[in-house]
């Protein structure tokens, strides 16, 4: 299922399915079942709420009710942002970095998250922020120290992911302001849809592109992984619990504008894409700072 966040023209937000692919019809979920809540997050902290879901959508879908809205976050104001560094080798020697041996994690806050064709707005404090196409895992299931073995039963899907930074503030002011050079206002754009991992299939064999103003910055593969989805899932879980609605950005393959020579940074009046495979595309315009 393509489960996604609208806003309908009547002004609610409910949860919906897209029907056919891009034809930005959907089933709405609680029309089917008054039952299912009207935010995905909200949906993931039931037991078998994917499943209500999946349900719902086989009654809506043999009729002709659909609906249309605007596409939303998939996930709202997540628990937690998650974020790993440095997960691509060829990401990692564009850095000048050594390859890690376990993930580099850091945080982003709920202030960051943005939807579809919402504007990244640029802060007037910084002039080198960088774009960083993403595969995102969105959890479905609480737990704590996670073994590998089982960490895909806590995963409900997947979405694109657009982890924006600030490099200026990120690696040149003193000390390195990794905190404020990633979380400003914006600079995590998800979705267009939460695709749930049995419609994805293996999560370590989806293309991963990036294209600014139509071209192609990023080209990579989710099989170039340092640590996976999995591994991932198992070495944070050691630390924090992991709840429903928690969002983890899996790290961006090469192609940077930090790493190009000349340097590419965001400026107002840009459009980025982000496309995975089976995922959609989710797209953001650039706006400067009023």
């Amino acid at each position: 299922m393509k489960l996604a966040m609208l806003n309908t023209t009547s002004g609610r937000r409910i949860v919906g399915v897209e029907v056919t692919s891009g034809e930005s019809s959907y089933v709405s979920l609680s029309h089917f079942d008054p039952s299912i809540p009207n935010t995905i997050r909200e949906m993931l902290q039931h037991p078998q709420g994917l499943e209500k879901c999946a349900a719902a959508y086989e009654r809506g879908v043999q009729t002709d009710q659909r609906i249309e809205g605007t596409l939303l976050a998939p996930i709202m104001r997540p628990p937690k942002v998650l974020c790993i560094g440095l997960n691509y080798r060829d990401h990692a020697a564009e850095s000048g970095m050594d390859v890690p041996s376990e993930p580099i994690c850091f945080g982003k806050f709920g202030n960051t998250i943005i939807g579809p064709n919402e504007p990244i707005r640029l802060p007037k404090v910084s002039s080198q922020v960088d774009y960083e196409a993403e595969l995102v895992i969105v959890i479905g299931k609480s737990g704590y120290e996670i073994p590998q073995e089982k960490a895909f039963e806590h995963v409900a899907g997947y979405c694109n992911g657009h982890d924006v930074s600030a490099r200026d503030w990120q690696i040149g002011r003193p000390g390195s302001q990794w905190l404020l050079g990633k979380t400003a206002d914006t600079f995590a754009p998800i979705g267009p849809w939460l695709v749930t991992s049995d419609e994805v299939g293996d999560p370590h064999a989806l293309d991963v592109k990036l294209r600014l103003n139509g071209e192609e910055m990023q080209n990579g593969n989710t099989k170039e992984f340092i640590f996976g989805v999995d591994e991932v899932i198992a070495f944070v879980s050691q630390i924090m619990t992991l709840e429903p609605g928690d969002v983890i950005f899996t790290g961006t393959p090469a192609g940077v504008g930090m790493g190009r020579d000349p340097q590419v940074w965001l400026k107002d009046g840009d459009s980025v894409e982000v496309e995975i495979s089976g995922l959609g595309v989710l797209t953001n315009p650039v706006v400067a700072a009023n």
